[in-house]
């Protein structure tokens, strides 16, 4: 492989490689084993950013919250901190995770500090250089949902005392930058507003799905994150397994969608297997895998900072991490946006 690209993760001054090893099956499907060379291939391939959160594994449950966390902070004991670009995200609350910090966790002062605190403690290191909030507390439409329902309203932290929150533990020294993650565009506003405002820190990324079932980005917030100086993390970029193709060929084969089948909801709306299937002859068309379109298509688009590629094993990372630098054609862009417009975002 010829070696990654690097750039701004937005207006800050962190520079990330365009591809970013996520861990979420660390600690449920992945070995630690397995996981541990992962991150030495990934590494070896000159993938040295590594996105995380204190509620993996998934799906999430009580016995294998912070696992990955933990799975990562042995190797990266063994590692030069310095050359490790380490991301983790603190959870956010309304999503029955009554397990994490021994009660519903909230975005509020305290929450975020026992968070950060806890995550330093697993990860076996004193700073983190990339943290995210990792789903807003207030109310909004998100995992699958569609719509923003008002009379769903409640309490929340301000996002004001959230950035004062993660102000202090930056003059502290425990974080470096800091992002967020299923964010729409009313909160990156916010956020960006608040922050030049009131001189507190300002998010350099946002990390939300994007991939060729799910291309809302572009409707709004490709404009804004453009104008504030915003990066995008791209996570999800093979729509848990449906753009490889493989629930086409055999829909029990294994992986996420078959082993929980209720997780991941949004992959079970109408048009995802139709939309699969024309991406795999799109991809056949022109020579490729479907997963080598899916994300060369990903890695294509001008507005994504990084794509977050997960595996459950080495050998499904080397051939994604692989796939990850094919180059796509006009000719092939042009077909794939002809496929989107019969199946516009079937999976968001």
């Amino acid at each position: 492989m010829t070696p990654f690209d690097k750039g701004p993760l937005g207006r800050s001054t962190l520079i990330v490689p365009t591809v970013c090893l996520g861990t979420m099956t660390f600690g449920e499907q992945t070995s630690e084993a397995d996981a541990h060379s992962q991150l030495d291939y990934a590494l070896s391939a000159g993938v040295n950013f590594i996105d995380t959160a204190e509620m993996y594994a998934v799906p999430p449950r009580p016995e294998t919250s912070g696992a990955s966390e933990s799975i990562v902070g042995r190797w990266l004991s063994r590692q030069t901190r310095g050359k490790i670009i380490l991301a983790t995200k603190v959870t956010g609350t309304a999503r029955g995770l009554d397990w994490i910090r021994n009660g519903p966790p909230a975005l509020d002062r305290a929450n975020i500090r026992a968070a950060i605190e806890g995550s330093l403690r697993r990860l076996q290191t004193d700073y983190i250089d990339l943290y995210q909030l990792h789903w807003p507390e207030r109310n909004q439409p998100m995992f699958g949902l569609w719509q923003y329902e008002p009379d769903k309203e409640r309490q929340c932290t301000p996002i004001r005392a959230q950035l004062e929150a993660l102000a202090e533990l930056m003059q502290e020294g425990k974080l470096r930058h800091i992002g967020v993650s299923n964010e729409h565009p009313w909160g990156v506003m916010q956020f960006t507003r608040l922050a030049d405002e009131l001189g507190l820190p300002r998010i350099a990324s946002t990390q939300n799905a994007y991939h060729l079932m799910n291309r809302s980005f572009e409707t709004g917030l490709a404009e804004v994150c453009h104008r504030e100086g915003v990066g995008l993390l791209a996570y999800s970029p093979l729509a848990f397994g449906h753009l490889t193709g493989k629930y086409l060929a055999d829909p029990a084969a294994p992986g996420r969608v078959t082993r929980w089948p209720t997780f991941g909801q949004r992959y079970t709306k109408p048009n995802v297997a139709p939309a699969s299937r024309a991406y795999a002859e799109l991809a056949r068309q022109y020579g490729l895998t479907p997963t080598q379109l899916a994300l060369g298509f990903v890695r294509s688009r001008w507005f994504v900072a990084s794509a977050i590629i997960g595996a459950s094993s080495l050998a499904q990372l080397q051939e994604t991490l692989a796939a990850t630098q094919t180059p796509l054609s006009p000719e092939i862009l042009a077909a794939i946006d002809d496929v989107h417009l019969r199946y516009t975002n079937p999976a968001p």
